[in-house]
């Protein structure tokens, strides 16, 4: 398993030479093989898909910093890949959020982002959300920064501001965030293309953009994103619908057929998997 330390250097480096760093979010440890295998340089963990994929559940709070240390613990054993995750609001306070970073750094993830809603949060493209305070987030952010081991541990303050409060809003919390601690920013839920590059240039620094699916983001691609100023781009859910779907699809007709046998050629073979797996019967 390659630790922490070095999957951390390995994603500051990937930052000073890229920009647009698409990182897909794997939902368990085969598709994190799977991502490395289609040539990618760094994955994602979201909290949304540690909540539906591995609780079944909506992502409203439920899940504890234990599910999703031993989730990634899971992934990370599968793959060499820098991992960033998803920490949601740190599991509670100032001190929770520093042993979430204790735990997180421990089990192989390269860094993680925290968010300034209120507990129990709300998906950052739904409506309804509510914020904490700045002077509350400035403490989680800056016992989180302080909990690190290693200095290349990237630590992003995102911000739900926008949706909430507006714009101005969140170009000033970002800026306090990053006073705290925060290596860089992750503005959720902005817009278009225009609000997009109108924040790099408020807040120059590193940048994270959200490209989900139904969401209040247009679609745009990681050079689009690399071009507005964006370091990294995540793609949260995008595996995990994929799969659902098809499953659902495959649930259905041999529910109808009685026989799997006209899904067969969408399915992934046998040797397909052995490969993946690095395994030689």
């Amino acid at each position: 398993m390659t630790n922490s330390f070095e999957r951390s250097s390995r994603l500051r480096a990937l930052l000073h030479t890229a920009r647009g760093v698409p990182l897909p979010g794997a939902f368990n440890a085969l598709s994190a093989r799977l991502i490395e295998q289609a040539g990618f340089e760094a994955m994602y963990l979201s909290g949304a898909v540690l909540a539906n994929s591995v609780g079944g559940v909506p992502d409203i709070g439920l899940m504890t910093l234990d599910d999703a240390r031993d989730h990634a613990t899971r992934v990370a054993r599968a793959t060499s890949l820098p991992i960033i995750m998803d920490a949601d609001t740190g599991f509670g306070g100032p001190e929770q959020a520093a042993r979430t970073v204790r735990d997180l750094e421990t089990a192989g993830v390269s860094g993680i982002h925290l968010e300034d809603q209120e507990f129990p949060k709300r998906c950052g493209h739904l409506d309804g959300k509510t914020l904490v305070s700045v002077e509350e987030m400035e403490e989680k952010v800056a016992a989180a920064a302080a909990a690190r081991s290693s200095p290349d541990f990237l630590l992003l303050a995102r911000t739900d501001a926008r949706g909430v409060v507006g714009y101005d809003e969140a170009v000033r919390r970002a800026h306090r965030y990053l006073t705290a601690g925060a290596d860089g920013i992750f503005p959720e839920a902005l817009q278009s293309p225009e609000e997009f590059e109108r924040f790099a240039r408020d807040v120059p620094t590193i940048l994270l953009a959200n490209m989900t699916e139904f969401g209040k983001t247009p679609y745009l691609t990681a050079p689009e994103f690399a071009a507005l100023g964006y370091h990294l781009v995540i793609f949260p859910v995008t595996l995990q619908r994929v799969y659902a779907k098809a499953v659902q699809e495959c649930l259905q007709m041999l529910h109808r057929d009685g026989s799997q046998q006209t899904f067969v050629e969408r399915m992934q073979t046998r040797a397909e998997l052995y490969a993946l797996l690095g395994y030689q019967p």
